[in-house]
């Protein structure tokens, strides 16, 4: 087995179709296909399966998948360092922002690095924490922001900050009109769209319910921002986000924003990374630039409802 089937490997898997791959990859299919069937012979299992609905890695397939994306970034690692000379500032970094997030980090970080260091080469993903959780354990990312405050196997974690999460849109009789504040008690019974129940926000809230006895009714889930906040802008029911949620959104467009007291609620965001290899020169200079971001963000008052971490 070679870097090139690993590379194909990764690809496949990636767009589920050896049809896609082999496009992406300038290959031919049959070729493709024949590559596949090499390294399951040689190893001995099946590492995908194959229906109508495309192709998916079987178990085996998932692990050789991980240890495959670790190889070809270290394998681009080793080019640049080379090429470019060893520690220096220059790359590729790949980076994991959750949606509520990437509005106000995204572009201010895109223009630092490219002022600081324009042999860097940025790559966003978007997405819900969770998903950002499974791209970095699988070495799809460098470094991404995860709603955690420790370590876990295999990811390192710097905590950077606490995000206050505030009620979107009218909960009606519930609460004055005129507030700024939203107690948790009057939210028992009000109509609520929320992610989905993978989601950490998700699961936050529903915690937060159950130790305070309240009821929590969910009517829908709805794994889209804008979804949410067109909903809660619509008054058929609320939702519960950080205020970064509507931080680039029209004043207009944005739904009453009241922040959720007695309790306050907080949840820890860190910078994260894969603990599985050295990280090199130029995600350690993202890493420190987009901390840096973050705290000059929050001193100017830029991004409401963040509390920096003392350590």
């Amino acid at each position: 087995m070679d870097v090139r089937q690993l590379r194909y490997f990764v690809s496949i898997v990636d767009y589920g179709s050896f049809g896609k791959a082999a496009e992406k990859l300038f290959v031919a299919q049959p070729s493709l296909s024949q590559q596949m069937a090499r390294m399951e012979e040689e190893l001995g299992v099946a590492l995908v399966f194959r229906s109508n609905q495309g192709i998916t890695p079987t178990t085996a397939g998932k692990a050789l998948y991980r240890h495959a994306r670790l190889v070809l970034r270290q394998m681009e690692q080793l080019k640049q360092e080379v090429t470019k000379g060893c520690g220096d500032e220059s790359g590729t970094v790949a980076l994991g922002l959750p949606t509520t997030m990437a509005s106000v980090l995204a572009v201010p970080l895109f223009e630092r690095v490219q002022d600081r260091y324009p042999g860097i080469r940025l790559q966003f993903f978007e997405s819900m924490s969770g998903y950002l959780n499974e791209l970095l354990a699988n070495g799809r990312l460098d470094l991404a922001i995860l709603f955690r405050e420790s370590d876990t196997p295999g990811i390192g974690a710097l905590p950077v900050f606490d995000e206050t999460l505030y009620l979107l849109g009218d909960p009606g009789e519930a609460v004055p009109a005129a507030t700024q504040t939203c107690a948790l008690a009057a939210l028992s019974g009000v109509k609520l769209v929320m992610p989905g129940i993978a989601n950490g926000l998700r699961l936050l809230i529903e915690r937060t319910f159950s130790s305070a006895n309240l009821e929590l009714n969910i009517i829908a889930d709805i794994d889209s921002l804008p979804s949410l906040l067109l909903i809660a802008r619509s008054g058929r029911a609320c939702t519960i986000l950080p205020a970064s949620a509507v931080a680039q959104v029209d004043a207009a467009r944005t739904p009453r924003m009241r922040m959720l007291v007695d309790p306050v609620i907080r949840r820890p965001a860190s910078v994260c990374w894969s603990n599985s290899m050295p990280m090199h020169a130029a995600t350690f200079a993202v890493r420190k630039m987009l901390v840096g971001l973050i705290a000059e963000l929050v001193a100017r008052e830029t991004w409401q409802g963040v509390v920096l971490r003392d350590d």
